[in-house]
């Protein structure tokens, strides 16, 4: 018997500031940087990438560029596009080991 899978789409559980905000919050302690950005573009995509580029002052296509995989966008375009979404990064002292 064969199982068919359907492949996991974060977007539809990023249904509240919590979640959305551990998502975001997990995705940037990877070292992969192309991990937070695809983050941020679940998030969109969960908020609405018009509403997003709008509230973002950034053109929808421009949105989808910035965020697209292996793209390399400023840094005052992502701080625009978190703004856009509601969210600000934030940061802590990592806890020394040993």
């Amino acid at each position: 018997m064969i199982e068919k899978f359907s492949k996991f789409d974060a977007v539809a559980y990023l249904d509240s500031e919590e979640m959305i905000a551990g998502y975001l919050t997990a995705a940037m302690e990877d070292e992969n940087p192309d991990v937070f950005l695809a983050a941020i573009g679940d998030v969109a995509k969960a908020r609405g990438m018009s509403a997003v580029a709008q509230s973002s002052g950034l053109g929808r296509t421009s949105l989808y560029k910035a965020l697209a995989p292996g793209a390399k966008p400023r840094y005052d375009t992502i701080l625009k596009v978190l703004r856009g979404l509601g969210v600000k990064p934030t940061f802590a002292a990592y806890q020394a080991s040993g």
